[in-house]
């Protein structure tokens, strides 16, 4: 996966306006438990001309990038990378409210989404996050089977926020019948225990969840399912599933 040098740490590049690519340059390479380089553009022209032209000193163990840039945006700029370089971990970092942007960065495989804050605890936040990503091959969940146009995001009270209407139909429901809902009621007991136990203390601590797990029914009858489970960077959760058939199952 990784196309640098191991032992010569991380290289990044970071796609962004200037004043904040200085900001990020600064605070990743002077963070003392991690050794990486950053290299910064301004556009994600100039980006993916340092991919293409790359000659053993630029190659790159990771992309970190904003969503929104003149004339693109971050999920256009990924569909360009991936055409010649289909493995590279790609982050978004980006001022996007998550939950806007939450569907399409699973859809678009993004390895990773971390939205902007206030102060610098933002930027030890973000290296963690390459590191992790550098760690990964390049997509969002790749081992997962998950159907991921079937998109569900929970709250801190664990009521779903939004669905969208392939995630409700899933569960022979309407999209405004599944928003309000505790998740709990979108699975048998058994499962709920199943997934306090085994699902979420992984996601609670910075990883993601990916299996098969049982469903229930509006009518009461159950199903498996594939399941991707993922913290977001507010404190709410992703949920993207898909119906597996009953041969798929055996």
């Amino acid at each position: 996966m990784t196309t640098g040098d191991p032992d010569s740490g991380l290289s990044i590049l970071h796609v962004d306006d200037a004043a904040l690519g200085e900001l990020v340059k600064l605070y990743l390479e002077r963070e003392e438990s991690v050794d990486c380089r950053v290299t910064t553009v301004t556009s994600p022209e100039a980006a993916l001309e340092r991919l293409r032209d790359g000659d053993g000193d630029d190659d790159f163990d990771c992309i970190v990038s904003d969503y929104r840039m003149p004339g693109t945006n971050g999920i256009d700029f990924l569909g360009a990378v991936r055409e010649t370089h289909p493995e590279i971990p790609f982050l978004l970092f980006s001022g996007e409210e998550t939950g806007d942007v939450a569907a399409e960065v699973v859809r678009a495989g993004v390895t990773d989404y971390l939205r902007k804050g206030v102060g610098t605890d933002q930027y030890t936040l973000l290296i963690r996050r390459v590191e992790h990503a550098a760690g990964a091959d390049g997509r969002f969940a790749p081992e997962a089977e998950t159907a991921v146009d079937a998109v569900g995001i929970v709250g801190p009270d664990e009521r779903f926020d939004r669905v969208d209407p392939g995630y409700a139909d899933v569960y022979d429901y309407e999209p405004a019948e599944v928003t309000g809902k505790h998740w709990t009621e979108l699975h048998p007991e058994a499962e709920v225990e199943h997934i306090r136990t085994h699902v979420l203390p992984v996601v609670e601590e910075g990883g993601e969840w990916t299996g098969r797990s049982t469903g229930l029914r509006a009518d009461g009858s159950t199903f498996t399912e594939s399941k991707l489970v993922t913290a977001l960077d507010d404190g709410r959760l992703l949920i993207a599933v898909s119906e597996i058939s009953p041969r798929e199952s055996d």
